[in-house]
């Protein structure tokens, strides 16, 4: 059996934003786990960094307080715990100034053969300024690389100068453009499926696919997120990149390796190859919606304008589109593609709607013939299902029924499964970046995107009202009905 923890080499991961919510919720946890797995070697070293005046004590005390509120309590072992927080130590500096610069470069030039991983968990408008501090230090060394979160960018020209500002001073080959979608275990057993199987490349076509449907669905509102969700939207902040990048995966060509960029050059394929739409096509193949007073699993909720506190804030918190992919294996195959917010559930997943058989031999007492489908749960209880025509046990004739060969990964592996962060953590440390998005993807992504935007801004229509509880406009239901489609809801 292949060894499941892959050790790594010793490194220092120092966190911009270090006492924020990404880093308390996200980042130090995922980096206990890796350390309670006997992943992490001993010299590694986790170094915060802010604007706070406290001491590595008193951050230390925060990693502590992080792991006990955001790990689950059966994962917490005491001896673990104090030996992880040992390793966190805590600079106060202002990442865009110069103050504690020197104080950083102290720690990390006492090992300057280590990886060092400088994590920008700060606001996309200072990736520049704090990359040019990191160089102007003298921190790059080769085994340097720098991880950035989304957003990258509001639109491509905005993505273009992000790019630009970073990639002065790093490598592309430095660069992590983190999307944790791409870290999920059942994203990464997409690949496996289509490229480890022969049962499914033969029919992975246009020929015998229908359709394919990516959902990602959640059952919260604004939370705590109200200033960044006003300015961005369901477009920005779910379809440009995880759902784009969830169509990459579903619809690329088999990459030629696994080599980072033998799989990003393909996924690039099918974001260019991305059908563009004129403003009458946006208005046929799209639908924006904004969720209004309702109920959810805890009670009723305010409508998305009540929460915000802003009554003519056009921003949509719902979006479906019909997509086209304009190549040979896609031609004619529609990718539907929906997100919102104050939905009936949360989850995530990708439908793949095979065609109807040509010609049933089965009587009509045998029962409604429907075709296969395969349905890849990426969150939450992750796994694959396979939709197929059987008979029903028993005696009394031939009767079909449609049911699933379920494979939950939960059941069929009796381990527990890393968190995406954990995963893409470990891919910084080592060098791999298969799982990151390069910036030409990232432009691409927005190329795309933009006009869509641009023709909803210019029609100036108000997003369409759906109560909250509910899968959106019945607009999205029309969207696929009129093509003799329905959405998929389990």
């Amino acid at each position: 059996m292949v060894a499941r923890i892959i050790a790594v080499d010793p490194f220092d991961f120092v966190i911009f934003g270090g006492s924020g919510d990404l880093s308390r919720r996200k980042l130090l946890p995922a980096l206990y786990q890796r350390d309670r797995a006997g992943q992490l070697p001993e010299e590694a070293r986790i170094i915060g960094t802010s604007r706070r005046k406290v001491t590595d004590e008193e951050f230390q005390k925060v990693a502590r307080e992080a792991i006990e509120s955001f790990v689950s309590k059966s994962d917490i072992d005491a001896e673990v715990l104090d030996r992880f927080v040992a390793r966190v130590g805590y600079v106060s500096m202002d990442a865009t100034g110069s103050d504690g610069w020197g104080d950083l470069a102290k720690r990390l030039n006492e090992e300057p053969d280590r990886i060092r991983v400088f994590y920008l968990s700060t606001a996309p408008d200072i990736f520049g300024p704090i990359s040019e501090q990191i160089n102007a230090h003298g921190l790059i060394t080769e085994k340097s690389r720098v991880v950035i979160e989304k957003p990258l960018g509001k639109d491509l020209e905005s993505a273009q100068a992000l790019n630009a500002s970073v990639g002065k001073i790093f490598a592309e080959s430095s660069i992590y453009r983190i999307d944790h979608y791409l870290g999920k275990e059942t994203v990464q057993n997409l690949m496996a499926l289509r490229f480890a199987n022969s049962l499914f490349e033969p029919v992975w076509n246009a020929r015998y696919i229908d359709h394919v449907q990516i959902t990602v669905a959640e059952e919260v509102g604004l939370e705590s997120r109200a200033g960044y969700y006003d300015t961005a939207g369901a477009m920005r902040d779910m379809i440009q990149n995880h759902i784009l990048q969830l169509l990459c995966l579903t619809a690329m060509e088999i990459p030629t390796s696994l080599d980072a960029d033998r799989v990003r050059d393909e996924k690039l394929k099918v974001l260019n190859s991305l059908a563009p739409m004129t403003p009458a096509q946006v208005a046929q193949n799209s639908v924006r919606g904004q969720y209004t007073a309702g109920a959810s699993v805890n009670g009723p909720v305010r409508g998305y304008l009540e929460e915000l506190g802003h009554p003519e804030s056009m921003t949509e918190t719902f979006v479906a589109v019909k997509a086209e992919v304009g190549n040979w294996r896609w031609a004619g195959v529609p990718f539907y593609l929906r997100t919102g917010k104050r939905l009936p559930s949360r989850v995530s997943e990708i439908v793949v709607q095979f065609r109807p058989i040509p010609h049933t031999v089965f009587e009509e007492s045998a029962g409604q013939l429907k075709a296969n489908r395969l349905v890849i749960r990426v969150q939450p209880d992750e796994g694959v299902k396979l939709w197929l025509m059987i008979k029903d046990p028993g005696p009394g004739g031939m009767r079909l029924q449609h049911v699933p060969l379920d494979m939950t990964f939960a059941k069929a592996f009796a381990v527990r499964s890393p968190d995406a962060y954990e995963r893409l953590i470990m891919d910084v440390v080592r060098g791999n970046q298969t799982l990151f998005m390069r910036g030409d993807e990232v432009e691409a992504a927005w190329r795309w995107v933009d006009p869509i935007m641009d023709a909803w801004m210019s029609s100036g229509e108000f997003p369409k009202p759906y109560r909250a509880g509910t899968w959106g406009p019945s607009a999205s239901v029309a969207l696929l009905e009129r093509d003799g489609r329905t959405w998929h809801e389990e």
